[in-house]
């Protein structure tokens, strides 16, 4: 059997960022205002460009 995305819409959420083809490009919007919402909620500090795979596992750490 092929690894039909399709068939399972879920296979790349898992994937780790270090491993995304576009982890190195810069944030989208939806994740840096994401990211602005938890930073201001754990009183952190928003780092502004930040690459997607960066976002993602800082959204992960603030989340978790």
């Amino acid at each position: 059997m092929t690894d039909n995305p399709k068939s399972n819409p879920t296979g790349n959420a898992e994937k780790d960022p270090e491993d995304w083809v576009t982890g190195d490009e810069p944030m989208t919007g939806a994740q840096a205002s994401y990211l602005k919402t938890l930073c201001e909620q754990h009183g952190e500090e928003f780092q502004d460009g930040l690459t997607k795979a960066e976002a993602s596992e800082r959204i992960e750490a603030l989340k978790g």
